[in-house]
């Protein structure tokens, strides 16, 4: 579908979340540092006015990150400040090295041990909306992370982050094993487009006025969708069979792995299963619908072809 382009990739993505989570429930959007930004937050603060606690963002803060206090009592004349005094963040990791606490979560598969401070800051230039930062240290690692509920324990906010490296993971998955990205969809009709194009340029889509031009274009956008949406759907049905059959040896051992897992079968274990003994479970299960419909569409053999298999 495509995004308005009147505002920035991540505010579609952000109203992408709350569209989502109107089906799922209250969720949280687990994000990087990359998206941390005032528009983004203004989005947030609007969507949550109407849908309040429906979606919060958890997310990074860069090192250099600048927050502030909240304002104290103003005795004088004149407009309230709308802030306190300026806090540098990562400062706090030696100035307030005595208030951290420690803790063994669980992140990234493993127990390990970690140390937080949490502290609730306003930030955002003309914004200074109050978000939770927690200050963690790990293996030597020190990361700033920040939550839009403020009210969420530091613990959970750490295990949520922990969990994107899931997504990094699915990523590759989709990528190597699906080939989501492996399309090659274009159309002569589509103009070229210029990545150096200022914001103020006409968008090149524009000069298209033909209607057959414009039909051939959306076609084009709409297979690329397709194929990734369709490669969606196939990754979904193996990591439901991953977890049906999480434990079967015939999978889990149906190539070879370095290090095997002896738990949980991969998509890549799952996938080079099925390649083995797929056409063998339509022999078994000519009933099945989806065995019907390939049968279909395949050309019937011929009578040599016949021949060779009864000899």
């Amino acid at each position: 579908m495509l995004g308005d382009e009147s505002v920035s990739h991540t505010v579609q993505m952000l109203r992408d979340g709350f569209r989502a989570a109107g089906h799922f429930g209250k969720s949280l959007f687990v994000l990087d540092r990359y998206f941390l930004t005032v528009p983004l937050l203004l989005e947030w603060k609007e969507e949550s006015a109407s849908r309040p606690g429906l979606l919060h963002i958890i997310t990074r803060a860069k090192k250099n990150c600048t927050a502030y206090m909240q304002p104290g009592l103003y005795k004088g004349k004149g407009r309230h400040p709308l802030h306190g005094e300026a806090v540098h963040l990562q400062e706090l990791f030696q100035a307030q090295a005595a208030s951290f606490k420690t803790a063994e979560l669980m992140m990234y598969g493993n127990r390990r041990k970690v140390r937080y401070l949490s502290r609730t800051y306003l930030w955002g230039q003309k914004l200074y909306l109050p978000l939770r930062f927690v200050l963690v240290e790990y293996e030597g690692k020190q990361v700033i992370l920040v939550s839009t509920d403020i009210s969420m324990n530091a613990e959970d906010i750490i295990t949520a982050y922990s969990y994107r490296s899931k997504i990094e993971s699915m990523f590759r998955e989709f990528k190597h094993q699906f080939g989501n990205f492996c399309y090659h969809f274009w159309s002569s009709a589509v103009p070229k487009l210029d990545r150096y194009q200022k914001k103020d340029e006409p968008d090149p889509l524009g000069k298209v006025k033909q209607e057959p031009e414009k039909e051939k274009i959306i076609k084009t956008l709409t297979a690329t969708e397709g194929h990734v949406l369709f490669a969606g759907i196939a990754m979904g049905i193996i990591q439901m069979l991953c977890l049906k059959y999480a434990s079967d040896k015939r999978v889990l051992c149906c190539r070879y792995l370095r290090t095997p897992s002896k738990e949980t079968a991969s998509e890549a274990g799952m996938m080079e299963y099925l390649r083995r003994n797929f056409f063998r479970f339509m022999a078994v299960s000519g009933n099945l619908t989806i065995t019907k419909i390939i049968s279909d569409k395949q050309e019937p053999l011929k009578e040599e072809e016949n021949d060779l298999l009864i000899s």
